[in-house]
């Protein structure tokens, strides 16, 4: 069954969290250590066994291509196996890509090529675990049209999510928009993964693009059919008038990775950040370690990471309870509950806690660091301190609702 599927990833969007989205696309931030975000969508499509898979690109996507380039090039093509990034085509106008749909309808032909009887649609900007596999089979087994993968969430959440209602037999009966309940009542909300039938798929996209396109020309004709839609909001509504939308639950038992029912969508600076930490957890939310369902990436050829003492004060490097990835050096400083990332150097008497660290940062002698995201090649001069002054730290850099301070990429503090 997953050699019939053709896979989409949508990598189109900037998608938060904004500070860190300046300079790549959202599936393309870096995320525990070592990986890209992609790489989670990416190792269930491998594990699943899915080996034709289109990553839709747009917005600043160099990096994501490099990353593609270097650590997913893995399949053969001489089996007509791929994994192969799209930009927009502008096969059917000047456009670049409008939104979800609107990507697909560039990319139709794509689809009508295809030999495939299904198509999965998948955000390339989550951070899960899941067997698509048995996704696939399930749709099949029910007969539907389209599946749609569903978490349960927490009212907390509410505003801004969208609820799906289904009855007992787990078919999906109707969706609520920014869904106002009480807040002891849990929901169904969609998590991003969709199977859809091929033929349905291309009907169901003439239909939508005659319906929008004359919408949009109504109200503004340089805006193409379906910009800013997704698909959870503008495929899934009318489909369940006519169609069999099935639910399938995230998390059970069916499947062969084990089920840790972890999700994050990484949606802000403090999500993003309370994701990293969270790893840090004795028995985390996401285990990394498990040798079932492993995540690949790409890292280039590093020498081991280590600490030594400081030449200036003899003091042993420090690392505590942190992710230490490979090149990097702590030089008699001290390091707790952070997450470095490859080539970060911290050296003599600096401090750095609660704190990420992007690839090549360095911190210089005395300096102080906590409740901080430093991005790509940032230079942290010695004696800096940063997360001690909000007003401070406000005045040069983004800070989060719950403090957290983003230095920009190649900042020198």
């Amino acid at each position: 069954m997953p050699s019939a599927t053709l896979t989409f990833i949508f990598a189109i969007e900037r998608g938060a969290p904004a500070p860190l989205t300046q300079q790549r696309t959202k599936a393309a931030v870096p995320f525990a250590g070592k990986y890209r975000v992609i790489d989670f969508t990416l190792a269930n499509c491998l594990h699943s066994g899915l080996r034709q898979v289109l990553v839709l690109t747009q917005y600043k996507s160099h990096s994501l291509q490099k990353h593609l380039r270097d650590a997913w090039s893995l399949f053969n093509a001489e089996l007509g196996e791929f994994i192969t990034a799209v930009p927009p085509q502008m096969r059917t106008g000047g456009d670049w890509y409008g939104g979800v749909l609107d990507a697909l309808r560039q990319n139709r032909y794509l689809i009508e090529r295809s030999r495939a009887e299904q198509v999965l649609l998948l955000d390339g900007g989550l951070v899960y675990r899941m067997d698509y596999a048995e996704l696939i089979r399930a749709h099949r087994e029910q007969a539907a049209g389209v599946t749609c993968a569903v978490r349960p969430a927490g009212a907390a959440a509410a505003d801004g999510v969208v609820a799906l209602h289904c009855d007992d037999g787990e078919r999906l009966q109707g969706l609520t928009h920014r869904p106002t309940l009480d807040a002891d009542t849990p929901f169904d909300a969609p998590m991003g993964v969709y199977v859809v039938d091929k033929a349905l798929l291309l009907r169901e996209l003439d239909a939508l693009a005659a319906a929008e396109a004359e919408a949009a020309s109504a109200a503004d004709p340089a805006s193409p059919p379906g910009a800013g839609a997704d698909l959870a909001t503008h495929l899934l509504p009318p489909l369940l008038e006519r169609e069999t939308v099935h639910a399938y639950r995230f998390g059970g038992e069916r499947g062969r990775v084990t089920p840790d029912r972890y999700w994050s969508d990484l949606g802000s600076t403090d999500a993003y950040f309370r994701a990293n930490m969270a790893l840090l957890e004795a028995e985390p939310p996401l285990d990394l370690y498990q040798p079932d369902w492993n995540i690949l990436t790409y890292q280039g050829q590093y020498p081991p990471a280590r600490t030594v003492p400081g030449a200036r004060s003899g003091n042993e490097g420090i690392f505590v309870n942190s992710m230490l990835a490979a090149g990097s050096v702590i030089r008699g400083g001290g390091v707790s509950h952070s997450v470095l990332f490859p080539l970060v150097e911290v050296e003599d008497g600096a401090i750095v806690d609660e704190t990420i660290l992007f690839e090549g940062v360095k911190v210089g002698e005395g300096a102080q660091i906590r409740h901080c995201i430093c991005d790509k090649d940032v230079i942290v001069r010695p004696g800096a301190r940063i997360g001690f002054d909000r007003a401070a730290d406000e005045a040069r850099f983004d800070v989060s609702p719950e403090g957290i301070v983003v230095v920009p990429k190649g900042e020198q503090v």
